[in-house]
């Protein structure tokens, strides 16, 4: 889904947010840990929080960021899908005026035969399309 098929086009971006967890599906991932990067979207109406200058009509970036935190840093998951899913999921159910979410998590610090930025997942998640 493209960001011109979403109702609403204001959207809350979150860059480049960087935690130490514990997720993966090899035993040195869940015992060592190991860095994650993560940017979310979450996309919402901003008509009125621009034109009344007031955070109470908008959702703070920073309660966003606590969602992300707190499930980066907390239990281990084996998948990154799972990560992602529970982000956009918890995002979606505490703030009903966010229509939709997308969240990126990548692995930066992978040994591979070769240079890389990151490994990771994306997954958008939407109120109105009821995507799986």
């Amino acid at each position: 889904m493209d960001d011109c098929n979403l109702k609403y086009q204001d959207k809350l971006i979150l860059r480049g947010l960087q935690f130490y967890g514990f997720h993966g599906v090899h035993p040195e991932e869940k015992e060592q840990g190991q860095k994650f990067l993560v940017d979310i979207d979450a996309w919402l109406d901003l008509r009125i929080a621009g034109e009344t200058d007031d955070i109470i009509n908008t959702v703070s970036y920073t309660d966003i960021y606590r969602i992300a935190k707190e499930i980066m840093e907390g239990p281990s998951q084996n998948l990154l899908e799972s990560v992602a899913h529970l982000m956009a999921n918890t995002t979606l159910l505490k703030y009903p005026q966010i229509h939709a979410v997308r969240v990126k998590v990548g692995k930066p610090d992978l040994l591979l035969h070769g240079p890389i930025d990151y490994l990771g997942v994306e997954i958008l998640r939407s109120r109105f399309n009821n995507e799986k």
